[in-house]
């Protein structure tokens, strides 16, 4: 899939991902996608609870390997 903007979060925990995602977000336009690749499992429920409060949009998540990759869509 291709993206708009990537940030790599590997190594980091909770609630660091999500942090970095929405400095990224807010720095990018309405309807731009970024994609970011993290190693916390929680990261999965957090991207899903982070998308429903802020109201971007969720359009992917994939578990490869160890990794988890989220993509979100700026509202």
């Amino acid at each position: 899939m291709l993206t708009d903007k990537e940030i790599d979060t590997r190594g980091l925990n909770c609630p660091l991902p999500i942090l970095k995602a929405k400095k990224a977000l807010a720095e990018m336009h309405t309807g731009q996608t970024l994609k970011v690749v993290a190693t916390d499992p929680g990261s999965v429920r957090d991207f899903q609870a982070f998308a429903k409060q802020t109201g971007n949009e969720l359009i992917d998540q994939q578990t490869v390997n160890e990794e988890f990759v989220h993509v979100l869509r700026r509202r």
